[in-house]
């Protein structure tokens, strides 16, 4: 692909420029896409952050017009990523709702659904993916909350969801429940959206090792959902539940997105830390800092030619799954070696404004290779989907063996 802008393109992105220096003082900033300091809730600057860049048409930018967007490019939302990284504005708030739920909906819901999305973009409801649970979160389809029909037309929904993404300050939710106990498991599942503000839906943030709790557990005690919330067919909910996996991959890490620090960010940080190094201890860290600098850039750059195929008319494969391993390696990396340019003054706790984001994100890497499907289950996908190994074993497998061997 051509990385040099496009005349139209050149323009968007001065206008986009000139906003963000206009505007920029009303904007939340920070070097994290995902982060925040510890004990500080920025979650209401991040909320008029994500207004004021929608009102002036820099939210939902590829999003069809009827439902709020803008009718754009991926290479134009490329270019409002890439400005809002360089004015240190950090990640949307709404990010799982923007980038999985509201696709969903999209692709599946009705009209009265789809009507509430401008909202989301906006950031005025807060939407989140509510699927893991304690005992299925990599095996998605063993889960247990249950669904049952009443001839009311209503569903009632029992059971947990764990590790949901700002459900504390989620409005809606889509959830997939069981809803045919005898069916095969990926056969007898369907998605619904749920207000979480409904009786018997319970809350519960899950304080994390890097001291933020963007977690939680959310429990439903015989929550009725309308029929008319359903998402899709009922019993087809696996089906639903792809778009919403597909577009999770591109959204984490499979867009060429940064995740933690930045990586301008860090060589900042490299430059101010390198002189108080010893000679040899400078060119570890020189080494290093190259390496995270070339897979950052490599990661980047493969991102934008994965946006390329999207908006070639393609939809995301399995190719977003290496995205979001590459991001998440060098996310890792850039983590340790902004700690180890510290040296004693982490240890001491000698340290100055802005270091703690380099153990908060440290701390965060080992979710960031749990969310949107953990490594183990991404190298699983490329080698059946892309490589054309053999397909890793499954539990209904085992069991067939060990029923056939029995008889």
């Amino acid at each position: 692909m051509d990385f040099d802008d496009s005349p139209d393109d050149g323009a968007y992105r001065q206008r986009v420029r000139k906003f963000l220096e206009e505007r920029g003082a009303e904007l939340e900033h920070g070097d994290g896409e995902y982060l925040a300091e510890p004990g500080v809730d920025n979650t209401e600057a991040l909320r008029r952050t994500q207004a004021i860049l929608y009102d002036a048409g820099f939210v939902g930018v590829t999003w069809p017009r009827e439902y709020g967007g803008q009718g754009g490019t991926q290479v134009q939302q490329a270019i409002v990523n890439e400005e809002l990284a360089r004015a240190s504005v950090p990640g949307l708030l709404n990010h799982v709702g923007i980038g999985m739920c509201g696709p969903t909906v999209i692709a599946h819901g009705s009209d009265d659904q789809k009507s509430r999305l401008p909202r989301l973009l906006r950031g005025d409801d807060i939407w989140c993916q509510l699927f893991s649970e304690p005992g299925s979160g990599s095996d998605l389809a063993a889960l247990r909350t249950t669904a049952i029909q009443h001839s009311d037309g209503f569903w009632m929904v029992t059971g947990q969801k764990v590790w949901t993404t700002f459900a504390q300050y989620s409005k809606y939710g889509i959830l997939l429940a069981r809803t045919d106990a005898e069916a095969a498991k990926h056969r007898g599942l369907t998605m619904f959206v749920v207000d979480l503000e409904a009786p018997g839906v319970t809350v519960r943030p899950i304080r994390q090792m890097n001291g933020l709790s963007e977690f939680n557990e959310v429990f439903f005690d015989d929550v009725l959902i309308p029929d008319a919330e359903r998402l899709g067919d009922v019993n087809d909910g696996w089906r639903v539940a792809l778009t919403t996996l597909m577009n999770e991959r591109l959204a984490v890490g499979g867009s060429g997105i940064e995740l933690g620090v930045r990586l301008e960010a860090l060589v900042d940080h490299a430059s101010e830390r390198l002189p108080a190094l010893s000679e040899s201890e400078q060119v570890l860290a020189r080494q290093s800092l190259g390496r995270v600098v070339v897979e950052s850039l490599a990661a980047r750059y493969t991102g934008y030619r994965r946006l390329t195929a999207l908006a070639q008319g393609n939809t995301p494969g399995p190719e977003a799954s290496a995205g979001k391993l590459s991001a998440v390696r060098v996310s890792r990396a850039g983590a340790d070696l902004g700690m180890r340019l510290l040296g004693e003054d982490a240890v001491f706790g000698r340290t100055r404004d802005g270091d703690w984001r380099w153990a908060t994100a440290q701390a965060s890497v080992p979710g960031g290779a749990i969310a949107g499907g953990t490594d183990e289950v991404l190298r699983n996908i490329l080698g059946e989907r892309v490589l054309g190994l053999p397909a890793e074993p499954r539990i209904e497998d085992r069991r067939h063996v060990e029923q056939g061997a029995k008889a």
